[in-house]
This record gives C-alpha cells, sequence and structure tokens, in this order.
C-alpha cells in the first residue's frame, strides 16, 4: 500500500515537473500582461487539461501492467467504435 502511494506520488509530480507542461507554464507566465483575460483564461485551461491527462497517463502507467493498459486501450477503442456506431445510426433516422 505504501508502495502504491509512493508510486503515485512519484507520477503526479512527473507530471508536474513534464518538459513540455513547464513549457506551457512559462508560455502562459510570458503572455500574462499583454493578453486579454479570456485568451489568459483558455491557456489557463489548456495548461490544467494537459496536466491532468499527463498525470492520469503517468498513473495508469505506475499502476497497471502492460497487459492491463492494453485491455484498457482495447476498451477505450471498443468504447469509441460503439459510439460512433450509435451516432451513425441516430444520423441516419
Amino acid at each position: 500500500m505504501i508502495a502504491t502511494a509512493i508510486k503515485l506520488q512519484e507520477a503526479s509530480r512527473d507530471a508536474v515537473h513534464d518538459e513540455m507542461v513547464m513549457e506551457i507554464v512559462k508560455h502562459i507566465v510570458s503572455i500574462r500582461d499583454v493578453v486579454d483575460d479570456e485568451s489568459f483564461i483558455k491557456e489557463m485551461y489548456n495548461y490544467s487539461a494537459m496536466l491532468s491527462a499527463m498525470t492520469t497517463t503517468l498513473v495508469a502507467h505506475a499502476l497497471l501492467t502492460e497487459e492491463q493498459l492494453n485491455d484498457m486501450l482495447d476498451t477505450i477503442k471498443e468504447m469509441d467504435k460503439v459510439g460512433e456506431e450509435l451516432l451513425n445510426e441516430y444520423r441516419n433516422n
């Protein structure tokens, strides 16, 4: 249980310190005084979404085996396919 907690903590830390995420932060800080509030809010939203996605990805890799990750991805693909089929059926009726 402690090992899992440590893995979660490390994944969160790694996401926050990821090079790409840090570049977004640098960009946001550099434009803060030259953009309007709406543009700044959009940039903050993009940063938040990117950080959340990165954290989720790293946590999944820390906690799941490769086989479990593959199963999860297969399930996501299946759900996407079912969603597309339902949407197409709805559009055709």
